[in-house]
């Protein structure tokens, strides 16, 4: 448990004047790329983290997780606006948002989304700084026995809860395993599956291949739905001089109060679990919130518990999400999985050990969730109605600036023409996993998670010294195991509605 002192230095760090500006600068663009439709905080999470190699370790993890934050209160925007969510988690928002904006009251609406939007991440903040170091410290108790069991229910949960098929997570799994064991064998320090080429004993550069499965492939199936269907909505006019779309008062927002705090009681629990994802919480919020309703009829008519319930649900998993990353070095979501890429890239590896061995750094990234809250809160005051009309920007423009980003980042990690090349296999590849149905999210996290599995499975070898018997000598890792053969009975079969069309990728 770190002392006093590290945590008022971390805390202390956060308020350098470099961090306050990316901080600024972070939520200003995660606002920006919600508010457009066609780009999602997934891309642009992926092509930022190139951009970071030359920051401070806690100014660059600060500007992502920024850019996190403003996204998922942009994503409203457009959602309320032209009832198209800017990003997944937004889609319940527009149930309500959108009905209220066509009473005349959109600027009312994206009020209401940005309060309880921020309102739910600070909390969620509050539960994660609260909690983290603990179950850190329980964590170390555990052995390799016990951190090899925990992983494998990681994968099974994950893959049972993402996707329309827990078969097809688990291939998808089992493919990132595969590209993650490309280089060399940490145990015989031999290459593998590098065929000759130099540019693959590092193994596959994670950031290139995360631009090109989540941004390239997201460019393609964009352009190919643009094909498809090119009509869109008019967007509704937000005027400054209409009375009647004044802002919120403070006794409309306590009106709410309830609705907030389950909402963010269900984001947080969500988000503390891997897989489920912000578009899971704000649903399963809005639906729980109308359930409980004495007038339920009145949802999807404009009805500001419906914002409510969405956002501030979908923003609390932001900060629960890394809950089991911090402390288990399990990413929850993508969003997270790509954190990890930044921790690792300068040189800090996620778990239970950054707060003993990075306890000023952690705080000051706790320091920093809190600074962007904030910040959140005044950007989206002052730029909700200029982020409103980058809802009107074509795609010809939008993608190309988009792909040239994606271009330059893949260059930047590599180094090399091989990072390009890398994007765009994993682009072609992206696009034809969400055209069949494989889940993206399981793939990533199951590369993110295979160089600590293939560790401790390792280690696990070496102490039972290949008996498997000696697992029923770990009680814990007994527990685990035996929940992982649960969810797979109880995940696995699960019906799902046929799902023709490819669905957003969940953050």
């Amino acid at each position: 448990m770190p002392d006093l002192a590290t945590i008022i230095g971390g805390l202390t760090d956060a308020l350098t004047l470099t961090n306050l500006f990316y901080i600024i600068m972070g939520v200003a663009v995660g606002q920006i790329v919600g508010a457009i439709p066609g780009m999602t905080l997934l891309m642009a999470l992926a092509i930022a983290i190139p951009l970071t190699y030359t920051l401070d370790t806690l100014t660059a993890l600060a500007f992502l997780i920024s850019v996190n934050k403003g996204g998922t209160v942009g994503g409203a925007i457009p959602a309320i606006l032209i009832n198209t969510p800017g990003t997944p988690e937004s889609a319940a928002t527009a149930l309500d948002g959108h009905p209220m904006a066509k009473k005349g009251k959109p600027m009312k609406a994206m009020k209401y989304a940005l309060y309880y939007s921020v309102f739910g991440d600070i909390s969620s903040d509050i539960v994660l700084i609260t909690i983290s170091a603990p179950l850190a410290i329980v964590a170390l108790k555990m052995g390799p026995i016990e951190i090899t069991a925990l992983m494998i229910l990681a994968f099974t949960v994950i893959t049972g809860l993402v996707g329309n098929s827990m078969v097809k997570g688990l291939m998808a799994a089992a493919l990132g395993f595969l590209f993650a064991s490309v280089g060399i064998d940490p145990g015989l320090g031999t290459p593998r599956f590098t065929f000759g080429s130099l540019d693959l004993y590092d193994g596959l550069p994670l950031t290139a291949m995360s631009i090109g499965l989540l941004a390239v492939s997201e460019i393609f199936r964009q352009i190919a739905a643009t094909t498809r269907a090119t009509s869109t909505a008019s967007p509704i006019r937000v005027r400054s001089d209409d009375p009647d779309d004044r802002g919120v008062t403070f006794a409309e927002l306590m009106a709410n109060k309830y609705v907030a705090i389950r909402a963010f009681v269900i984001g947080t629990v969500i988000g503390a679990i891997p897989g489920l994802g912000s578009a899971t919480a704000g649903f399963l919020s809005y639906s729980v919130t109308k359930q409980a309703a004495k007038d339920p009829e009145s949802f999807g008519t404009g009805d500001p518990r419906g914002i409510a319930a969405s956002e501030a649900a979908n923003s609390a998993v932001v900060g629960a999400n890394l809950i089991p990353l911090l402390t288990l070095g399990i990413p929850g979501n993508i969003a997270a999985a790509l954190l990890v890429s930044a921790f690792i890239i300068h040189g800090v590896q996620p778990g239970p050990l950054l707060f003993e061995e990075q306890g000023r750094l952690i705080y000051g990234l706790f320091g920093a969730m809190l600074i962007a809250n904030f910040c959140n809160l005044g950007v989206g005051q002052i730029g909700m109605r200029i982020w409103a009309l980058a809802i009107a920007a074509p795609n010809s423009v939008v993608y190309p600036a988009a792909l040239l980003l994606c271009v330059t980042g893949a260059y930047v990690t590599a180094g090399s023409m091989f990072g390009i090349y890398i994007m765009l296999a994993f682009g072609v590849l992206g696009y034809f996993m969400q055209r069949f149905g494989f889940s993206v999210v399981a793939f990533i996290i199951g590369y993110v998670l295979t160089p600590e599995l293939e560790s401790k499975m390792v280690q696990s070898i070496l102490i039972s010294r290949g008996d498997p018997m000696v697992v029923f000598q770990h009680p814990i890792a007994l527990v685990l195991l035996a929940l992982s053969v649960i969810s797979i009975v109880y995940l696995g079969p699960r019906k799902r509605k046929p799902n023709p069309e490819p669905e957003p990728i969940e953050d």
